[in-house]
């Protein structure tokens, strides 16, 4: 079972100290960067960024970030993605982002589409993403492609 708990004060160290494996570390950003971005705001004033630490059973297991514009229905982010070294390979990825996108699309129910960027080289995550319906916009974001997955909306 993966849960996605807010990082908060009581979690915050813990989170840091997730890692990746030694050569995949230009791939992704450590969890540090990420909650920097919580308080310095470097996509504008306008975005709000909402971390979280993905649990598997109880233990914390990865990262993810959620970052939006409040009143858009296309900039719904999920970014500073990691799964730590130590549980890669358990299937938790897979399960995290699908929880991240249904946390989303259930709590602003005017979002027609979540994003992501993927470094050129992670072809793993690349798999995973189109894998789960995200296709790549063709756009570069500070040498990211840029990809985007449409909201299924059942009638």
């Amino acid at each position: 079972m993966i849960e996605l708990k807010p990082v908060n004060r009581g979690n915050w160290e813990e989170a840091v100290r997730l890692k990746v494996k030694k050569e995949q570390e230009h791939l992704v950003p450590a969890v540090a960067v990420s909650l920097a971005k919580v308080y310095f705001k470097p996509d504008g004033d306008g975005v709000v960024y909402l971390p979280f630490a993905i649990y598997a059973e109880g233990i914390m297991a990865g990262f993810i970030m959620h970052a939006y514009e409040e009143h858009s229905d296309n900039m719904y982010w999920i970014n500073g993605f990691l799964i730590d070294e130590q549980h890669q390979g358990k299937g938790y990825g897979k399960k995290a982002v699908i929880e991240m996108i249904s946390w989303i699309e259930e709590r602003f129910p005017h979002c027609r589409e979540t994003r992501l960027t993927v470094h050129q080289d992670n072809v793993k995550a690349a798999a995973l993403y189109e894998g789960l319906g995200y296709l790549p916009t063709g756009d570069v974001d500070n040498g990211e492609v840029v990809y985007r997955r449409e909201r299924i909306v059942f009638r």
